[in-house]
């Protein structure tokens, strides 16, 4: 959009406030600045107002806008005047605007178009209104509303704002403090969740879908997605469209056949694009003009073909957007939803799957088609299935937010490629993986660069530290597409262990041995195997399942077979069915719920026979485990062993399915992550607090910080490094002490140092290439005298250089302990990390660090501490004395306290801690500073840029 022409000089037109969103019904809109190009547009908005609407908004009736009204309502400076209109294509819907009328307050007014009331359009434009108004300087909002305009009035008692109210003059008085609070967060994310899960249901579940470019002959990719939407029994109406289609053609597949979507007779909910790249555009024009509420683009020639591609999708995004549409794609796969209400298959699979509890989430077409077969080939089902190719639009943060609430899904599978916006996706995976798990391949972990098609922010944060925080959102990330489906079918079959006790039952010693390995191997405790021997029959299984469910010492069952011998001698390979009975059996008159998975060798049959579902048996004493939802409606603490709320779950969503694996390791690997989903979702009703402290002075670190930045030439891509001496001062008024140095640049200054601190002292080389490097020598500890620390002075500089090239300090010694590190840095797609390992070069080769996202709370201090795979080293390891942990706890939530407090404070890092039995000692610090980063999660709601 070019500049305004005739607005103040000092301020240019703030494109950043420019943003798509997504409203309550699941269209969306565009909201943008005003400006004195829009003069006509603001009439014709006027014109399509009710009378009541604008007695509600001017006090009296006020049938049309004067010459005057409208250059003032276009006339803005951007400061004290600021006016912003909501679109669709080129027509304004809704205006706000705010007036200055004091220092920090300002009076706001809006007008929605009838049409468009009850949409949350009001809603979204306070948000955004406010944003602008704190970027403005402006504090407080007030606002005149007549009483009977109870839908305004509601818009500013419903944002969570701190606010007074009063009645003055005959009209509502409203005050609103802008600053956010933790209401008006909560619910600018409540109406976020509702309004993007609407925008995916409308597509899951549309009334009428018509197929442009379904060719008039069979074959073609438009022909083959009729085809299938048709086979799978559509329940809406289908049409199908093509403007090559001759005038006389009325029936393509049994359905009326159309030139444009603009000549069918009927309102298309969805529509599925097969036509080539250059075709698109015009595509997308007829549907938008026809009010389609949303596209399924399956060409390629997009952002994955290089600059061009890219100029394309954005295009694409930008005209789709223009119309309020969404899309899916483009180089997308297409969409299915198994609703027996529905039966959708838009897509380019060939048959759809069964009816089931996952929702399978792809970004990847290939590896849809992989997922697809896999799943159905063992016996699960979908509820519904996504292949988002370069998701342009619509992406795997916005089908979480329809799954939380989808009550036919249970189990949310995501191959993902990339992460667009990965502070927003770990923020609704820990909201779902509350209630339902989220399990998470992600491709393309170590390229540095997301993959052709996906225009991403580029983040320079280790996999290994995505990893972890996804661990800290609840989300269950595995490594490869078969532990995805492994990991689904056991979590969508199964209700979650207890612990992670298993028995092992079967007829193999051997394989009930490599069970046994493997659960030691995934940290499980393991019961010693049961071997029922070779000679063992169904219903000697159906026995010792029985028994090993009844048993309060196992809290999860591994059943492993192999082909047995029936009475003649001969081995029985085929007869997995009466197998899969018996089991199935035992495990519905279980009288508590715990999963079991079965590990089996070349029984023909066995995995189907136990993907059928599995019914609680007439008489049996197992009573219906509640769900997690169930239990806190009933004000009930949520079970350890809750059903995951699948389809196997002993429940009212249905029978249970007893998952099979060819391998022990699979099956032993998809328990273990049951388990530790099942141990997290305990701990996340409880995650924890952000203990205070009494001798923070954060009001004297925010101007320590200020002072610092005002002072000094800030790099703004590199930032501030402070001085040893600043960085201590910051740190001390968050408690963090550092012991201190002093230079040495000749040893007279060492002597004078360690006169002053006191001996013993350690000599220490500061210079950067040997820092880091014990293996060098560059450092002398427990120096007790002048000669001595004379002697290490000369034999330091005599090895590593001149005293000007090693940088000597001295430093007072320390109590013995462990040396450790901790960090925290901010990484502007994430936000603040914190993380914890021990010092040196065995942890740094490993990668052995443990993250968490700021601000920490004591619960995930402790768990830092714990998580490393070194900590025994902390407690005890081989009759060496615990160390302080309490202080090192102590210690990284002073450091989360300072990130969380001060955004400037862009990383921290404290090396080495020196961890002893009675405290600890930093030994060395740096810090550096940076103007803070706009925090785009507790911004407005906006849709992705293009």
């Amino acid at each position: 959009m070019q500049p305004p022409l005739e607005q103040n000089p000092h301020q240019e037109y703030p494109a950043h406030w420019e943003a798509d969103v997504v409203l309550r019904d699941g269209g969306t809109a565009r909201i943008r600045p005003i400006t004195t190009d829009d003069a006509e547009r603001l009439v014709s908005f006027y014109e399509q107002v009710s009378p009541e609407s604008k007695y509600y908004r001017f006090f009296a009736p006020y049938p049309r806008l004067s010459a005057k009204d409208v250059h003032r309502f276009t006339h803005h400076d951007y400061v004290d005047r600021v006016g912003l209109a909501a679109t669709i294509g080129d027509e304004f819907i809704a205006t706000v605007r705010y007036d200055r009328i004091g220092e920090g307050e300002a009076e706001v007014a809006f007008l929605v178009q009838d049409a468009h009331q009850g949409r949350g359009v009001a809603s979204t434009l306070l948000e955004h209104i406010a944003a602008v108004a704190r970027e403005r300087e402006v504090g407080r909002f007030i606002a005149e509303v007549l009483p009977a305009n109870n839908k305004m009035i509601k818009v500013f008692t419903d944002a969570g704002y701190e606010q007074k109210r009063s009645f003055e003059d005959g009209s509502v008085h409203l005050t609103l403090d802008l600053e956010p609070t933790a209401a008006s967060l909560a619910v600018q994310r409540a109406r976020e969740q509702r309004a993007e899960a609407r925008s995916v249901q409308r597509l899951l579940a549309p009334r009428a879908v018509a197929v442009v470019g379904a060719g008039r002959a069979p074959g073609g990719v438009g022909r083959t997605v009729l085809r299938n939407l048709l086979a799978s029994g559509f329940t809406g109406r289908s049409y199908a469209v093509n403007r090559a289609f001759p005038d006389d053609l009325t029936e393509v597949e049994g359905v009326p056949a159309h030139r444009s979507v603009a000549g069918i007779d009927d309102t298309v909910d969805l529509v599925v694009v097969a036509v080539p790249a250059e075709d698109v555009p015009a595509a997308v024009a007829d549907c938008g003009e026809s009010g389609v509420q949303g596209l399924v683009v399956l060409a390629a020639g997009y952002a994955e073909s290089g600059p061009d591609g890219l100029r394309r999708q954005r295009e694409l995004l930008r005209q789709a957007r223009s119309y309020g549409m969404r899309i899916i794609g483009p180089n997308a796969f297409g969409l299915i939803n198994t609703s027996e209400a529905v039966r959708l298959n838009a897509s380019l699979a060939p048959e759809s799957p069964v009816r089931g509890r996952i929702g399978l989430f792809t970004q990847s077409g290939a590896i849809g088609i992989a997922l697809l077969s896999g799943l159905h080939r063992r016996g699960a089902g979908l509820s519904s299935f996504i292949s988002s190719g370069n998701r342009a639009d619509l992406s795997g943060n916005d089908f979480l937010q329809y799954w939380h609430d989808d009550p036919d899904t249970d189990v949310a599978l995501l191959y993902l490629e990339s992460i667009g916006n990965p502070r927003k996706f770990t923020r609704l995976a820990r909201r779902t993986a509350a209630v339902k798990p989220v399990v998470v391949v992600k491709g393309a972990r170590h390229s540095g660069s997301a993959p052709p098609g996906h225009a991403v922010p580029v983040t320079r944060i280790p996999d290994a530290t995505v990893s972890a925080l996804l661990r800290q959102a609840g989300v269950i990330r595995v490594d490869t597409v078969t532990e995805l489906v492994d990991a689904g079918l056991l979590l969508a079959g199964q209700p979650l262990p207890a612990g992670p006790r298993v028995a092992i039952i079967g007829n193999s010693e051997s394989l009930g041995l490599l069970s046994y390995d493997a659960c030691l191997t995934e940290r499980l405790r393991p019961l010693p195997p049961v071997d029922l021997t070779t000679g063992a029959t169904p219903e000697d299984f159906r026995d010792a399942l029985a028994g090993a469910l009844a048993d309060n010492a196992c809290d999860a069952v591994l059943v492993t077979a192999i082909p047995w011998v029936g009475d003649n001698g001969v081995t029985e390979s085929g007869d997995g069915e009466v197998l899969a009975a018996a089991l199935r059996e035992a495990a519905a008159h279980a009288p508590t719920a715990k999963p079991v998975a079965v590990v089996h060798l070349e029984i023909g049959g066995l995995a189907e026979a136990l993907a059928a579902a599995t019914s609680t048996a007439p008489g049996s004493q197992q009573q219906p485990a509640p769900s997690a939802g169930q239990a806190r409606e009933a004000g009930a603490p949520e079970h350890a062993a809750a059903p995951a709320g699948g389809a196997g779950a002993p429940d009212a969503t249905g029978p249970r399915r007893i998952p099979a694996y060819p391998a022990a390791e699979r099956a032993v690997r998809a328990l273990a992550q049951a388990v530790r989903y099942a141990q997290w979702r305990r701990q996340a009703a409880d995650p924890g607090r952000v203990p205070e402290y009494d001798d923070i002075d954060e009001a004297g670190a925010a101007a320590r910080i200020v002072a610092l930045l005002d002072t000094a030439h800030v790099d703004v891509a590199r930032g501030l490094a402070l001085s040893p001496d600043d960085a201590c001062d910051l740190l001390g008024l968050y408690g963090i002490e550092v012991l201190p140095v002093r230079p040495a640049p000749d040893a007279d200054s060492a002597v004078a140092a360690a006169d002053a601190l006191g001996y013993p002292v350690a000599l220490k080389a500061t210079a950067p290439h040997l820092r880091h490097r014990p293996d060098l020598g560059g450092v002398r500890l427990d120096i007790v005298s002048e000669a001595g620390l004379r002697r290490a002075y000369t034999e330091l500089t005599g090895a590593l250089g001149t005293p000007a090239e090693v940088r000597p300090v001295v430093q007072a010694m320390v109590p013995r302990g462990v040396d450790t590190v901790v960090r925290s840095a901010i990484d502007t797609a994430v936000g603040a990390v914190l993380s914890f390992g021990l010092a040196g070069a065995p942890s740094e080769l490993l990668g052995d660090t443990a993250h968490r996202l700021v601000p920490a709370t004591d619960r995930d201090a402790a768990e830092l501490i714990r998580t490393i795979r070194t900590a025994p080293l902390l407690f005890g390891w081989r009759g060496s004395a615990p160390v302080d942990t309490a202080a090192l706890e102590e210690l990284l939530l002073r450091v989360s306290r300072l990130v969380d407090d001060h955004p400037e404070v862009v990383s921290v890092s404290l090396e080495p801690v020196v961890v002893g039995a009675g405290g600890l000692s930093v030994l060395g610090a740096s810090v550096r500073l940076a103007p803070p980063h706009a925090r785009d999660d507790i911004g407005p709601r906006r849709l992705p840029s293009y």
